[in-house]
């Protein structure tokens, strides 16, 4: 299959729905052959490898938890069996977002988050580095959040997990950008995925009325800046943290 991403394979984490699902799409458009990690839902997996493979791309689906050291090494083990070769690129969109005020928040839901959305991006990073320092090539995106920007009194295990996802970013960048390893993350404002409905609709309301653009992400939205950062498009580039919130939190320059 022709195209910008042609022989090129690509490990998609939470590939199966929202943001993942449209970076995989975009992908696979564009020649990759896309591995799909999901937790759970077998359907969606299903599905999802199914709409790449009637692309013409090649496509599987692995099933694992990225929280658990065992099973992101597995993850990894299993993408390049089913895709016939090395992993090319990662693009990490797995995550959880756990809604509650600064007083309720518990160990164990503190815990919980950091063990995805922190330790999860370790793990799947560190169960692939090494064959990209050999090869000499890898093309990796995190996905972090505006959160981790601004002051979230109901969020602070997810601000401080996503914060944490963009410090990673930049030491990880600066280290192996000698190997050809060009690693950028993204914060997206509020898209409209499943994860967003965590929010309740007066929250929605707000964000919406605080936004320039006066409406909601969609995930193609973010899937086209997360194409742009894995391309060639992008190639002095690394080490970046990239906001696309529909003009609501903007960096200073």
């Amino acid at each position: 299959m022709s195209g910008a991403f042609a022989g090129k394979n690509v490990l998609v984490t939470g590939g199966t729905r929202g943001i993942g699902k449209a970076a995989a799409m975009r992908l696979a458009t564009e020649g990759a052959s896309v591995a799909l990690n999901y937790v759970s839902r077998d359907k969606d997996a299903e599905e999802t490898v199914a709409e790449i493979q009637a692309t013409a791309a090649t496509a599987c689906a692995v099933r694992g938890n990225v929280a658990k050291p065992e099973d992101a090494k597995r993850i990894a083990d299993e993408a390049r069996i089913g895709l016939g070769g090395p992993i090319d690129i990662l693009v990490h969109s797995a995550g959880i977002s756990i809604v509650e005020h600064a007083t309720d928040v518990t160990w164990e839901t503190w815990k919980q988050t950091m063990d995805v959305n922190l330790d999860g991006t370790f793990n799947m990073i560190y169960a692939l580095k090494d064959e990209m320092i050999e090869r000499e090539y890898g093309r990796i995106v995190l996905m972090s959040s505006i959160a981790a920007l601004r002051e979230r009194e109901n969020q602070v295990h997810y601000s401080a997990s996503k914060a944490a996802v963009i410090a990673m970013t930049r030491c990880l960048a600066q280290a192996w950008a000698k190997h050809n390893i060009r690693i950028n993350c993204i914060c997206p404002g509020l898209i409209d995925t499943e994860m967003a409905y965590t929010l309740s609709p007066e929250a929605h309301k707000f964000i919406t009325e605080n936004t320039p653009l006066g409406r909601l992400g969609r995930a193609d939205e973010i899937g086209n800046v997360i194409r742009f950062l894995v391309s060639d498009e992008s190639s002095f580039m690394t080490g970046q943290t990239v906001v696309a919130s529909g003009g609501r939190v903007m960096l200073p320059g």
